[in-house]
């Protein structure tokens, strides 16, 4: 009898965090790796966070608490949807989990039969196909091109959607393109999405406040109608650079939300109680700091834009929100190094990692080749090291 459950086959380890402890083990090798592969802002927690922490400790507030979260906290996050969003919540409709990402999985856990299908438009964050697959669900992958900004559109759409569709994933900043969609586009999926009830809206806002040139807009701004059918989920990781905290929350469906604290109060139970109020003092007070991390976030950006379009070969997305760079390295396929060929994106970056030392992550891992990401969520002068780095590696490479 195999001790190990037959459900791990079915999907794989996420690619980002396996390159990221590559690049940890390299460095402690003594090898001087950057690592870019990491969706994580280097910016540190704003110390008024962090002292509400503090505060937490010092007044005793370490023990359990309630399963899905403090009410606290769960009226500042129906204040923050309220006021920055424009929807409307009661506290029957939030649930606060250990960061978004265990908020999906929750999600999909207590709603998915199998052979349920989601409707995934690719590129796509990594977690979300095998996700969808450990709940017995089946992923729908939807490609979509550079040339329309990585977007579904709504004929896609509608093309996608079968009689087992339960949900279409909707991630606007996205990850890994940093793609933002726009009202109209929003309008034109939600008139879609009115026509099949059996479909619910999965909208990923993670990255909604990391925003460049355009404005942020919820489908549910578009088309209220889809209220009953939407669930949103968002947390503190990227906006207040809280990662480590995990703290995600998700708002929807009374049922859906009783679902998910069920399954949560037979698996992690409550959230981090500290981590909670750290959480509700960032939702309720200014984002003053957020202008600065914003402007650096564009110099990176344009740093790199400017350098990888000047690589033959290179076809950086430009993107208008999020913190990471969708590179296409179509123009290296075939070239060779040292007698080897490059023959994929994860060729490509296993390359620019042992000879430039800089970790990547390939376009495969987001289910588009032949793509990389590459993240500027850390330094102008680690990323100015990275382009000399990866300039001198390309030199390498007979094309």
């Amino acid at each position: 009898m195999t001790l190990i459950s037959d459900r791990l086959s079915k999907f794989k380890p996420s690619l980002t965090v396996k390159i990221s402890q590559i690049a940890r083990e390299m460095s402690l090798s003594g090898e001087k790796v950057i690592s870019l592969s990491s969706g994580e802002p280097d910016f540190d927690t704003p110390t008024h966070i962090k002292r509400s922490a503090i505060d937490a400790i010092n007044n005793g507030f370490t023990k359990y608490t309630q399963v899905d979260g403090i009410p606290e906290l769960k009226e500042a996050i129906i204040e923050k949807f309220k006021d920055e969003n424009g929807i409307n919540y009661n506290l029957n409709q939030i649930t606060v989990g250990v960061g978004g990402k265990h908020v999906i999985y929750n999600l999909f856990m207590s709603t998915l039969n199998k052979n349920d299908e989601v409707i995934i438009p690719a590129p796509y964050w990594v977690s979300y196909p095998d996700m969808v697959i450990l709940s017995e669900g089946r992923p729908i992958i939807v490609e979509t091109e550079m040339q329309n900004s990585f977007k579904i559109n709504a004929n896609q759409l509608e093309r996608s959607i079968g009689d087992k569709t339960k949900w279409f994933i909707l991630n606007s900043p996205g990850n890994p393109t940093g793609n933002v969609y726009e009202k109209d586009e929003l309008y034109e999926i939600s008139q879609i999405l009115l026509k099949y009830p059996h479909v619910n809206i999965l909208s990923d806002d993670i990255y909604e406040h990391i925003i460049y040139e355009k404005e942020f807009f919820n489908i549910l701004n578009l088309e209220p109608k889809l209220y009953d059918r939407t669930f949103i989920v968002n947390g503190v990781s990227k906006v207040f650079s809280m990662t480590g905290w995990r703290i995600g929350y998700g708002a929807g469906n009374e049922e859906i939300i009783k679902s998910i604290s069920k399954i949560q109060s037979q698996s992690t139970t409550n959230p981090c109680s500290i981590s909670q109020v750290a959480a509700k003092h960032a939702l309720k007070n200014e984002k003053i700091f957020l202008k600065d991390w914003l402007k650096k976030f564009e110099d990176r950006r344009d740093l790199l834009v400017n350098f990888f379009q000047s690589k033959k070969g290179l076809d950086p997305f430009i993107p208008s929100g999020a913190f990471y760079l969708y590179v296409s390295c179509k123009g290296y396929l075939g070239a060779f190094v040292n007698n080897q060929k490059i023959r994929s994106d994860i060729d490509f970056v296993q390359f620019l990692l042992q000879d430039a030392k800089v970790a990547l992550v390939p376009g495969s891992a987001f289910g588009k080749s032949p793509f990389f990401r590459i993240s500027y969520a850390t330094s102008l002068e680690d990323l100015k090291e990275a382009c000399q780095r990866i300039d001198n590696s390309l030199r390498k490479l007979n094309k």
